[in-house]
């Protein structure tokens, strides 16, 4: 420190006069203040141009005497306290709050009016979407569109995306991500805009579920005659459904080629005793391997323990077996619902 500075004490510096600061000097004064305290800021949440104008503002200020940052603080904080609610903050928040509030068609009209206007990032409507309603877009557009698609996303959401993609335009799509380097962000917001007009503008379904996954469901139930008749009929009508249908089809005898060995104590827990005893007694002819797998996927003494109540039993009508066998495969699909089991795929080795 010089001489001349150190001879000055703390008593002869005059109090600083107070400073009159707008209120992006102090939003820039609390930024920087929890910046150098290592807090974690959202700042990429705020829109471009409000992040253009905090950092442009960082820029053009120097130094803030102790006593005007600690007003600004303590402003700050009485703000702060003084708040009774929160909204979200931009179209997508007031969507979400107000979803199962407000019809489908007034939410696409909003977000077309808003996307028009450029009052938001259409980004902030496309990334959050679920690949489902990605891959659709992603198979009819461009590759060079298609690359800033990825490009936007989170890579392990584009990866999922590009492995679902058929392998030539999968390729030409990761070769175009290459060319992207120079493109200029108003030309990625007009692509973004295209999109998400395009998303907003496919019609809202009346059933999350697929038409083959609704047979399916339908038919998991029903008995085996009728199953096999339906799927009958339906081959003569249109193979291809149906051949989707079988595919959605979950009963009894698939247990063994789609539930994991290490899943079959969680499912046999969900199922009542006698329920389950029932569900093995009738596994028999082409069933009797799928009560073998389970007896054989359990520990030993509760195994036993069943074999003895299933001879004790004896034969069961068909009709008790079938709402046993439904049973058990109820259980297996809530526990797969709940993400407690993955059901193997046909085509997983």
């Amino acid at each position: 420190m010089p001489q001349a500075l150190a001879r000055i004490t703390p008593q002869r510096i005059p109090a600083p006069a107070p400073v009159m600061l707008s209120n992006r000097e102090k939003a820039a004064i609390i930024v920087r203040l929890l910046l150098a305290e290592g807090a974690p800021l959202p700042l990429a949440a705020l829109p471009e141009h409000m992040q253009a104008a905090l950092t442009e503002q960082m820029a053009a200020m120097r130094l803030v005497d102790r006593a005007t940052m600690e007003a600004v603080v303590e402003e700050f904080v009485g703000q702060l306290e003084s708040v009774g609610l929160s909204f979200p903050g931009g179209l997508e928040g007031a969507l979400s709050m107000l979803d199962g509030h407000i019809s489908p068609s007034a939410a696409t009209r909003l977000r077309r009016l808003a996307g028009a206007s450029g009052k938001v990032d259409p980004w902030e409507r496309i990334i959050p979407l679920p690949a489902e309603r990605l891959l659709p877009v992603l198979e009819e557009e461009a590759v060079e569109v298609g690359a800033v698609l990825l490009s936007k996303l989170p890579v392990s959401k584009a990866a999922d995306l590009l492995g679902k993609l058929a392998g030539d335009k999968a390729r030409r799509v990761a070769h175009a991500v290459s060319l992207t380097g120079n493109i200029d962000p108003d030309t990625v917001r007009r692509i973004g805009v295209s999109l998400a007009a395009q998303l907003d503008a496919q019609p809202p379904k009346a059933f999350e579920a697929g038409p083959e996954e609704r047979v399916g469901a339908i038919l998991n139930v029903s008995s085996a005659s009728v199953r096999d008749a339906l799927l009958d009929g339906l081959g003569a009508e249109d193979a291809a459904f149906a051949e989707k249908v079988r595919k959605a089809i979950f009963t009894f005898g698939h247990i063994p080629a789609r539930v994991a060995p290490r899943d079959v104590p969680k499912v046999v827990r969900m199922v009542d005793q006698p329920v389950l005893v029932t569900a093995l007694v009738g596994a028999t002819g082409p069933l009797a391997p799928v009560a073998e797998f389970i007896l054989s996927n359990m520990s030993q003494r509760m195994a036993q323990g069943l074999r003895e109540e299933m001879a004790a039993k004896g034969k069961v009508r068909e009709k008790d077996a079938e709402a046993a066998h439904n049973a058990v495969v109820d259980a297996v699909r809530n526990l797969e619902a709940q993400g407690e089991i993955r059901l193997i795929l046909e085509d997983e080795d």
